[in-house]
């Protein structure tokens, strides 16, 4: 008896452990012009989702290429530090915020999808061409 009391204690108490994010983690979506104001630093990630043929013919500078169709997103995430602030793009914002959600369903903790190449570089943001990462 005294076994089967400690195993439904175990069970209990391994069961309230989560090991999902928390339900604080949200990601949250910012036009180009806000992004633009942003005053990117050490503890930023920029993230370009798209194809790298995509990102070849032209990418925000500084931008890192994480293809997302590609396959491989989610195991280059898993080397990423999970306490910096990811911005997300890719051709018109679908991508990115499917590699939102599943940076959000890692545990990462700051995650913003900007939305689609095009229109922050209609935005006048800097951009660069080549596989420059």
């Amino acid at each position: 008896m005294k076994l089967l009391s400690i195993a439904i204690l175990a069970t209990v108490l391994f069961s309230c452990t989560s090991t999902q994010p928390s339900a604080s983690t949200e990601v949250k979506n910012m036009n180009p012009y806000e992004f633009r104001d942003q005053n990117l630093h050490s503890k930023t990630v920029l993230v370009d989702v798209r194809t790298p043929e995509e990102f070849a013919t032209g990418h925000l500078e500084g931008s890192l290429n994480a293809d997302l169709r590609g396959g491989e997103f989610e195991k280059e995430m898993q080397n990423w530090n999970k306490a910096k602030t990811y911005y997300l793009y890719c051709a018109s914002g679908n991508r990115s915020s499917q590699a939102a959600e599943l940076m959000k369903q890692a545990g990462f903790r700051t995650i913003i999808n900007i939305g689609a190449y095009k229109d922050l570089k209609e935005a006048g943001l800097p951009t660069e061409t080549g596989n420059q990462q």
